[in-house]
């Protein structure tokens, strides 16, 4: 009789069993094969991990962009591509530093091959786009005409932003998103500063956030990027022992005198006097000292990376492209593809409380062993490639790097689009 109950129970289990098959609940592949994939396989609408981001490019007028690098030249109406690209000039100074919205606008002009590891590629049909950029070089622009903020020419820097402005909101790709999948370089502090806060849903591609309040730019929605080395990179770095090769302990020129958080500066001289190993110099940035700052950072085994007027500056990359341990003194920076590299494995962080107590920055960096020291400097030779601007374009350099943080931000631009489609109050969420 007990035979029998069980053969029922049996025998009625597996006829569940088949009809459930036979009806489509049960997929036994999940329990006996979980590795293997499902036949549904659903491409995303824009699958901007596995495949190069798709870019829109705007055609601006010349006067826009590449017209700023030499005023002399004629605008002939020829739109810019890859072949007739000029090229950034080697004698803009610091202009260079902040150029990133040149080499960005150059990796999608880029026609040539070898460029299968692009993280970005144009396309010539916004319908196909999953972003827009806007090749407004809003920091030469300032570089250019305002630089002084109070000369007569400013008023060409805040023309360029009236008219980018009108362009834009002509657009129906501005207009279906409210600007929020468009990408804008404003990577000086001074950059698009008479209209930025009328294109702050942008994703804007900054330098620091040190002049932007957090409603216009933010981690969320905007990309760090790096600054463009002024010094030349130490490619050649093969000393077989390059800590005592490297004979000084700590490394800084530059201008002592900075507003804001950058008035640091100035008390990091007085602390810093009186250490034979420790060379701190202040200096103005012109060709001359340009090389006698690559030559101290390459002899160096740390360089000091005090706040300018905002959090970030140049010194930080110079130091990276030149191996020299950086030493970051702020409590406010911002730092490149942060969620991709860890800065603490080769840099040195103080905030300026730490910074600021005598003789603890020194101590402490005399405490770091040969054998800590050599790591870092190895893997800022690993990393050094990642902060290098160039034209072609090559594997995960800055420019791809960049191109790659933007990918990371598109989802939540998508996510805002979206959801200010059916939204009847737009801002409820923040109101709670």
């Amino acid at each position: 009789m007990f035979g029998k109950a069980i053969l029922a129970l049996v025998f009625f289990f597996l006829l569940f069993i088949s009809y459930s098959i036979f009806i489509g609940t049960v997929d036994l592949r999940s329990y006996f094969f979980p590795i293997l994939p499902s036949q549904a396989n659903v491409r995303a609408p824009c699958s901007i991990e596995s495949s190069p981001l798709s870019v829109y490019m705007y055609d601006l007028p010349r006067r826009f962009n590449v017209g700023m690098l030499n005023r002399r030249w004629k605008f002939d109406g020829v739109p810019v591509t890859g072949s007739n690209l000029p090229k950034w000039p080697e004698n803009s100074g610091l202009k260079k530093q902040h150029s990133v919205e040149y080499w960005m606008m150059a990796s999608l002009l880029y026609e040539g091959g070898g460029n299968e590891a692009a993280e970005a590629v144009r396309v010539l049909d916004p319908e196909l786009a999953d972003a827009f950029f806007v090749p407004f070089f809003s920091s030469l622009s300032f570089n250019t005409h305002g630089h002084n903020m109070t000369d007569p020419d400013t008023e060409l820097d805040r023309q360029l932003q009236i008219d980018i402005l009108k362009y834009l909101r002509k657009s129906k790709y501005w207009q279906r998103s409210a600007g929020r999948d468009h990408i804008i370089p404003m990577h000086h502090p001074n950059a698009f500063r008479f209209l930025r806060e009328q294109v702050n849903a942008s994703i804007l591609i900054v330098a620091d956030f040190g002049r932007y309040p957090k409603s216009m730019s933010n981690l969320r929605k905007d990309v760090v990027a790096p600054y463009v080395h002024v010094v030349d990179a130490f490619t050649d770095d093969s000393s077989p022992d390059p800590f005592n090769s490297r004979t000084t302990l700590l490394f800084f020129m530059g201008r002592t005198v900075r507003k804001d958080e950058g008035v640091i500066r100035a008390k990091l001289a007085k602390i810093l006097v009186g250490y034979d190993d420790v060379h701190y110099e202040q200096s103005l940035a012109n060709g001359e000292t340009i090389k006698a700052s690559s030559h101290g950072m390459r002899s160096s085994k740390f360089c000091l990376h005090p706040a300018g007027d905002t959090p970030s500056s140049c010194r930080l990359f110079d130091a990276i492209v030149s191996h020299c341990v950086p030493v970051i003194v702020s409590d406010k920076i911002e730092l490149p593809y942060e969620d991709e590299i860890d800065y603490s494995q080769f840099s040195i962080f103080f905030s300026v409380k730490e910074a600021l107590e005598p003789e603890n920055m020194v101590n402490q960096l005399r405490q770091v062993t040969r054998k800590r020291w050599m790591e870092m400097w190895r893997l800022l030779k690993n990393v050094s490639h990642h902060y290098e601007f160039q034209y072609p374009p090559k594997k995960e350099d800055a420019i791809n790097m960049i191109w790659r943080q933007v990918k990371h931000k598109l989802p939540s631009a998508q996510l805002a689009v979206h959801r200010s489609r059916r939204l009847k109050i737009p801002d409820w969420w923040s109101r709670r």
